[in-house]
């Protein structure tokens, strides 16, 4: 995976909590620290993201998006 972001955080998935449009994905990034993305429930299916699965957190301005390989 290529990308222009240069703040990109690998973790573990601790949460996916699903609403009517929009899931909030929490990413344990070191022990204790958890990075917080909202992002489409349809982006959670496409990225296949569950608890327990690896992703990364690219922090690009003021927006966390999540990246899997």
């Amino acid at each position: 995976m290529k990308i222009s972001a240069r703040n990109v955080l690998k973790g573990k998935i601790v949460s996916v909590e699903k609403g009517a449009t929009t899931a909030h994905v929490k990413i344990e990034v070191a022990s204790g620290q958890v990075v917080t993305s909202a992002i489409t429930n349809e982006a959670v299916d496409s990225l296949g993201l569950a608890v327990g699965g690896e992703a990364y957190a690219v922090i690009k301005s003021s927006d966390v998006m999540i990246a899997v390989d």
